[in-house]
């Protein structure tokens, strides 16, 4: 049997709900793990004290009175520390906001703790939510092999998710950060439609282009995760205003469903093992009895991927006003180079960077006229290696172009897409794909995901205790 931190999300809710597991019991267990793996992996910004034990008391009472269960009742989990908690420092991976204490938690915070969530940390992540850590903080242990990148901003999140710490973790992606720390660690990540999630109480890296989703080992859990947390927010006037569908109830049928790959945009410049992959998956998405149609993704991604930092950065300085530059001595050299860019952006170049977005999205959107789903690489590598990516070559500097050319095309379109895990390549690294899907088809994305889970098999986890 598998062991309880390796059990799905929705197992363990389920056996909490049904009393063959209490709340009390899977949170000790978790934090027991945490406490001893974490010093290696430092995947924790904070692990919190006393209170998981307290609302896992609480969960447990509010079952045995017969009273409601949430769709998350008694699980263990954790949340990017950019996400607002009230009376809890949200250092968003910064110098400058370490003594950072809301007064009001996150709409996704709130709603997990309403779902019955139990939080127990905030996870780790890079300055502002850029490119690199600060200096002074470690970056989490890829768990797989601490060699390599555990993948960029939400890498606390997959590594506490990958090495069995926590069940499911959110994420935010800006160019990609819920993409490569799944894809890194072998986990299902979400990047909803834009909108679909609430941002409010999110710390921003680009107020434009950050999307909020799930971080699990299944589909099915996050599916479970994306429909409690998705919906219309009044505090956030990007959310959108559109029912959310009962993600859970999807049966995983791709028979007919027409899936669109863009062939040059999927190979040029990719290694030789991630297309082996991708034809791997496609293989058998076909015997699934999926259609898959050649498609060309619209050129306008090159200038979107070319100039990706222009909108990061002119966003990124308006979200630190205030202290950026006058706390410069505070920041690390990634994201104050990223500020600096902002600065010395003209307005016009900004908006015709929007002017292709927009054109982009229309185009993107006449695709699923043809097709229901798209598939694609992650990344252009399996996991890098730390060294790699913090050379000039790496994610910071020049080498981010042919880096987030899978990812930076659907934050500015808002399309939602799916990381899916294969197996493990013959170094015992993850490998993965994504879906991309129409927008607010995060429920074709999940139908899909299901389908192609169910007939890949055994899920993978790292080689650790």
């Amino acid at each position: 049997m598998t062991e309880l931190h390796y059990q799905s999300l929705s197992e363990v809710c389920r056996q909490i709900k049904s009393g063959a597991l209490n709340s009390v019991d899977v949170t000790a267990h978790q934090l027991e793990r945490i406490n001893r793996l974490e010093p290696e992996l430092k995947s924790f910004a904070m692990v919190l004290d006393d209170q998981p034990m307290k609302d896992a008391e609480a969960l447990d009472a509010k079952r045995a009175e017969g009273q409601p269960l949430g769709p998350l009742h008694g699980v263990p989990i954790g949340i990017k520390d950019l996400l607002f908690t009230k009376g809890l420092v949200t250092a968003s991976g910064t110098r400058v906001m370490a003594d950072f204490v809301p007064d009001y938690d996150a709409t996704v915070v709130t709603r997990l703790r309403e779902a019955g969530a139990v939080i127990v940390g905030k996870t780790q992540l890079t300055e502002g939510a850029f490119g690199a850590h600060h200096p002074e903080i470690e970056s989490p242990t890829n768990p797989y092999d601490k060699e390599r990148w555990p993948g960029v901003s939400s890498s606390g999140s997959g590594v506490s998710v990958a090495a069995g710490l926590v069940f499911g973790a959110l994420g935010s992606d800006t160019g990609g950060s819920i993409r490569f720390p799944s894809a890194s660690c072998g986990l299902v990540g979400i990047k909803p439609t834009y909108g679909r999630v609430s941002r409010y109480g999110a710390f921003p890296l680009s107020a434009t282009l950050d999307h909020i989703g799930p971080m699990t080992r299944t589909v099915a859990d996050a599916a479970r995760i994306l429909g409690v947390i998705a919906g219309r927010d009044v505090n956030d006037p990007t959310s959108i205003d559109s029912s959310v569908p009962n993600y859970m109830a999807n049966d995983g049928e791709l028979r007919g469903t027409k899936i669109g790959i863009d062939r040059a945009y999927s190979t040029e410049g990719v290694r030789p093992e991630v297309v082996a992959g991708l034809d791997e998956a496609i293989l058998l998405l076909k015997d699934l009895g999926a259609e898959i149609v050649d498609v060309t993704i619209p050129p306008d991604y090159h200038t979107l991927v070319e100039d990706w930092g222009i909108t990061c950065g002119v966003d990124c300085l308006e979200a630190h006003a205030g202290m950026y530059p006058d706390k410069a001595h505070l920041y690390g050299p990634s994201l104050s180079r990223l500020l600096d860019l902002g600065m010395g952006v003209e307005r016009e170049r900004y908006d015709s960077l929007e002017r292709t977005r927009g054109a982009f999205r229309t185009a993107l959107n006449r695709l699923y006229e043809e097709v229901d789903l798209m598939i694609s690489p992650c990344m252009n590598t399996l996991p890098p290696t730390v060294a790699e990516m913090e050379s000039d070559r790496g994610f910071d500097d020049e080498g981010l172009t042919p880096f987030i050319v899978f990812t930076a095309p659907f934050d500015y379109s808002g399309h939602p897409t799916l990381t899916m895990p294969l197996s493990l390549d013959q170094s015992g690294l993850p490998r993965s794909f994504q879906f991309i899907g129409p927008h607010l088809g995060e429920d074709r994305l999940i139908q899909a995901g299901l389908a192609f889970e169910r007939a890949r098999g055994k899920t993978i986890h790292p080689p650790i205790a």
